[in-house]
């Protein structure tokens, strides 16, 4: 199983400032669904950071994202750890296979492969 990309998800009410600042940075937006907005580097697209208002399809709000390229392989191997499962693996109608960890500083981690 290898990482793909780590994203930073910050809690906010102000998506459109949100934007405007990082994009005097070089950010741009990639992804706008309402509740989640994604800004990414074009000349990096790996580099990104996400602003939600709150996870529309899970009880709590992620700290950051971690997309794998074997999401069923990041759950087994984190089942196996004892780690707690905040929100269980589940294909998502927005095109990702994804679950919620705790990681050890009580962080939550989203965990995510796009369909």
């Amino acid at each position: 199983m290898s990482v793909r990309r780590v994203v930073p998800n910050i809690r906010s009410e102000a998506a459109q400032e949100s934007r405007e600042f990082y994009g005097l940075l070089g950010f741009e937006e990639v992804m706008n669904h309402g509740w989640i907005m994604t800004l990414a580097s074009p000349s990096n697209p790996a580099a990104q950071v996400s602003f939600m208002t709150g996870d529309r399809t899970a009880p709590v709000t992620p700290d950051l994202s971690v997309e794998v390229d074997d999401v069923d392989a990041a759950y087994a191997a984190v089942l196996a750890d004892g780690a707690e499962i905040v929100h269980p693996l589940q294909d998502e109608e927005w095109g990702v296979r994804r679950f919620f960890v705790r990681d050890p500083n009580g962080r939550v981690v989203n965990v995510l492969g796009h369909r």
